[in-house]
C-alpha cells in the first residue's frame, strides 16, 4: 500500500477482503495432530460445496472474526436453505406433471411480463419480492458484506414456501381451473 500510494499516487487496490480465524469446535487451533476437526471432504460429501459456501458465508469468519467450526452447522445450511428451496421446486415439477397426467397440454411457462400483469394479489407479492432479493444480492455483492445476504434469502425462502405455497396450494394443484394454474405455477417457475 505505501509502496503504491508513493509511486502511483493511489492505493494498490479498491477492496480488501480480510477473514477471520476458523477454530474447531472446541474453539482450539484446527490441528492435524489432534484431529480435532472434521475432513473438508467429509463434509463436502455429506452436505455439498455449496451448503458449506453458504455456512461460511452466513459466519463471523467473513466479519474477520473467529469461527468455531461445526459440521452440524452445514446441516442447518441445507435443512433451512436447500430443502425448502428444493420442496418448493418438487412441488412444482409435480404439479407442471400433473397437468398432463389429466390429458390436458404440458406445461410451458408463460413469459415474464405477462406474469407482471397477473391480477392475483399474492402472484404480485413473490413476483416484486424476487426482484427486492436479486437487487439486494448484487448490491450486498458488490459492497463486500456477504454476510448480509443468507438471512435476506432465508426470509424469503420463508415466504415462498410458507406463505405463497402454502396460501396458493389448490390453485398451483389447478383446483381454481386449468389457466389460473398455469399462472402460478408459471409464477412459481420464474421465481
Amino acid at each position: 500500500m505505501v509502496l503504491s500510494t508513493a509511486l502511483f499516487g493511489k492505493p494498490a487496490f479498491r477492496n480488501l477482503i480480510c477473514n477471520g480465524l476458523v477454530l474447531a469446535e472446541d474453539g482450539k487451533k484446527m490441528s492435524k495432530s489432534l484431529k480435532n476437526y472434521p475432513s473438508p471432504m467429509e463434509v463436502i460429501n455429506d452436505y455439498g460445496a455449496d451448503a458449506l459456501r453458504l455456512y461460511l458465508i452466513n459466519s463471523p469468519v467473513v466479519r474477520a472474526e473467529t469461527l468455531r467450526f461445526k459440521k452440524e452447522g452445514v446441516f442447518s445450511v441445507v435443512k433451512d436453505v436447500f430443502l425448502p428451496w428444493y420442496n418448493a421446486y418438487r412441488f412444482l415439477v409435480q404439479n407442471a406433471k400433473r397437468l398432463e397426467v389429466k390429458g390436458l397440454a404440458p406445461f410451458t411457462p408463460v413469459d415474464a411480463t405477462t406474469l407482471q400483469n397477473s391480477s392475483n394479489v399474492l402472484d404480485q407479492w413473490i413476483n416484486s419480492a424476487t426482484q427486492s432479493l436479486v437487487h439486494f444480492v448484487h448490491q450486498e455483492m458488490n459492497a463486500y458484506r456477504l454476510y448480509t445476504v443468507v438471512p435476506y434469502l432465508l426470509k424469503f425462502l420463508d415466504n415462498l414456501t410458507n406463505i405463497y405455497v402454502r396460501l396458493k396450494r389448490k390453485r398451483l394443484k389447478g383446483r381454481t381451473g386449468e389457466e389460473d394454474c398455469r399462472t402460478a405455477l408459471s409464477t412459481l417457475y420464474n421465481v
